[in-house]
């Protein structure tokens, strides 16, 4: 995580909620795309793309399809998985 500990990153993350809706749909084990997202949260897809954009800049998710223009699919990272788990230890999140 860079020097950055998981108390720091769930603050990060907390202070967008676009953030929280992203580390929320991620959740499961299985990938999802920005649409999906988007579709899950009843946000836009463009809010979530930007939300992805700040999270993978953080390590905190990872793109499964990089080669991919349009439709990628991403996952929680282990320090994606930990900043969840803190989120949730903390009742920051249902």
């Amino acid at each position: 995580m860079e020097g950055r500990t998981v108390e720091d990153l769930t603050r990060w993350v907390l202070g967008v909620d676009r953030r929280v809706a992203v580390m929320r749909a991620l959740e499961s084990s299985a990938a999802f795309s920005a649409a999906d997202i988007a579709e899950r949260s009843g946000r836009s897809v463009q809010n979530i793309s930007r939300a992805i954009h700040e999270l993978e800049g953080k390590g905190l998710i990872e793109c499964l399809t990089p080669e991919k223009l349009t439709w990628k699919r991403y996952l929680l990272t282990d320090a994606g998985k930990a900043v969840l788990m803190d989120l949730k230890v903390r009742e920051l999140i249902p």
